[in-house]
């Protein structure tokens, strides 16, 4: 498993050359290895917004090529030397009208992490900004020649499409939405593997539109959220625990959501484990043990599921003192913290909780974020502190063991999204843990609230779980919704602040100062 991960995405420069040539040697040592450096700066030449490449802080991890194609010429038949000349340089037309892909490959030591999807989707979004008809490609089918002597091609392609045979190029273009639309021969005469056959394949884009328009710039406008209404149960093991965090995590990716989030506490069963059952102390202490290993093991599965997870809050001693903490595991491998400022009655009487000192926003792949966890979210001057930060969605783990406390944090929740003109996702635990002290009930219904106008639900409610049942809840966010009630909504809250005679005045952020 790799540690202390940091990736980005990026185009190449020519000075990234020695790199490339070290991974296509690696990758392609089957067929020929590296291009040399002149094909590689023409292609940066040609189409810089093309040659994307992956990196974990300084390496490149991953590389997508492209380039462009007439769409008529290239979705018929043709061959690798049709792309390609003699002297290995590569024909692109700048008036072309499609986006062919030449090539994606990720080095051998960081597979398993999903990262090719990430270029994949790269190379999606730049077909769509620059308007194209779509993305061409000639795909190998490297594991034929295992089944070439009882197969035809084409019943090769069959099994692979219905998951019979697995073929590490085509299944996982397959799993891209790429159709293969007819069988190329003699495509790459020098594949043994292949037997020199390819697939033609094809990703659709359905946003095209015939007269070109020019894109400036692109943000990722769509979110989609998913959020686990958790079910509190007896564990034996951690790792019985962390199965079920990644089986959330699986569903939840799988229906391409950019956040994942978890409630408060939702680690807790392990408390079950505990020598000591009635000394709650030691009982939140023997939880708090586990906490640097969910974080790593959360965000590895960030990583690898290609989803933001907010991992609800868990409890860390630090100096000896006990905070209550929610992670943010972004997919690129970093990880921010938000602790708890207001510590309720009950965690400071019994587990001797203290509370943090900085609130802010962070910034995602999917907008800009702030979390403030359950007891927090009734306290109205942290939502307007992030949203002097610019924020677009607040997150709120909670645990409530009562309707009645449930009741105040989705009040407050929903009067947050109005008064600060963000989405607000809250999500809690149910079931019970008699085995817990403090712990043996609990109350949850999950919810996404918006902002209080025309563009969005009458009773400004996006989505909601059945009450007190396990399930996941998933809801799609506009962002630029956000931006169109902030300046042209029936009311503007944020606008219309008197700030002549009141403001959020952030005093400290440190414990020394207080």
């Amino acid at each position: 498993m790799l540690e202390d991960l940091h990736l980005k995405i990026r185009n190449l420069t020519l000075e990234d050359y020695p790199q490339v040539k070290a991974l296509m040697d690696r990758v392609y040592h089957d067929i020929g290895g590296s291009w040399p450096m002149h094909t590689i700066s023409k292609l940066i030449k040609d189409l810089p917004d093309g040659q994307i490449c992956l990196v974990d802080h300084d390496k490149i991890v991953g590389m997508a090529l492209s380039v462009k194609v007439n769409y008529q010429r290239f979705s018929n038949p043709h061959t690798y030397d049709d792309l390609v000349d003699q002297r290995e340089r590569i024909h692109h037309d700048n008036e072309g009208d499609a986006l062919y892909g030449l090539d994606v490959l990720i080095d051998p030591d960081y597979r398993g992490y999903r990262l090719g999807r990430r270029l994949y989707e790269a190379r999606k979004e730049l077909c769509r900004q620059e308007n194209l008809i779509a993305i061409l490609a000639g795909g190998r089918i490297p594991n034929y020649y295992q089944h070439s002597d009882e197969m035809t091609p084409a019943e090769y392609l069959e099994a692979v499409d219905k998951r019979k045979i697995y073929d590490p190029i085509l299944t996982f273009q397959l799993s891209n939405d790429f159709q293969v639309t007819r069988l190329l021969t003699k495509y790459l005469p020098e594949d043994e593997k292949s037997r020199g056959y390819a697939t033609l394949l094809e990703w659709k884009n359905i946003f095209y539109e015939p007269e070109k328009n020019t894109v400036l710039e692109y943000r990722k406008t769509q979110v989609r959220i998913g959020a686990v209404q958790w079910q509190m149960r007896e564990v034996e093991s951690v790792e019985e625990l962390l199965k079920q965090v990644e089986y959330f995590i699986d569903a939840l990716s799988s229906y391409k959501s950019d956040f994942a989030l978890f409630p408060e506490f939702f680690n807790a069963p392990l408390m079950g484990l505990a020598p000591d059952q009635t000394n709650q102390m030691e009982a939140i202490r023997f939880l708090a043990s586990f906490t640097e290993r969910f974080v790593s093991e959360m965000s590895q599965l960030a990583i690898s599921y290609n989803i933001n997870v907010i991992t609800g809050s868990m409890p860390l001693v630090e100096d000896d003192i006990m905070y209550n903490i929610s992670y943010l595991c972004r997919r690129d491998g970093t990880i921010e913290e938000q602790r708890k400022i207001h510590i309720t009655p009950h965690e400071r009487r019994d587990w001797v909780i203290e509370g943090g000192y900085e609130v802010r926003t962070f910034d995602t792949d999917a907008g800009r974020i702030g979390i403030l966890i359950c007891y927090d979210v009734e306290f109205p001057e942290l939502a307007r502190h992030l949203a002097s930060q610019d924020m677009d969605i607040l997150f709120v783990p909670f645990w409530t063991d009562t309707k009645n406390g449930y009741l105040r944090v989705r009040s407050c929740a929903q009067a947050r999204a109005i008064e600060n003109e963000c989405y607000v996702v809250i999500c809690g635990s149910c079931g019970n843990l008699p085995q817990v002290e403090n712990l043996d009930v609990q109350y949850s219904q999950a919810a996404v609230f918006s902002p209080s106008d025309f563009s969005f639900p009458h009773d400004a409610v996006m989505a909601e779980t059945t009450p007190n049942t396990e399930m996941l809840m998933f809801s799609d966010l506009d962002l630029d919704k956000l931006k169109l009630v902030r300046s042209e909504g029936s009311v503007n809250n944020l606008k219309d602040r008197r700030l002549d005679l009141y403001n959020i005045d952030w005093k400290t952020n440190t414990p020394s100062t207080v």
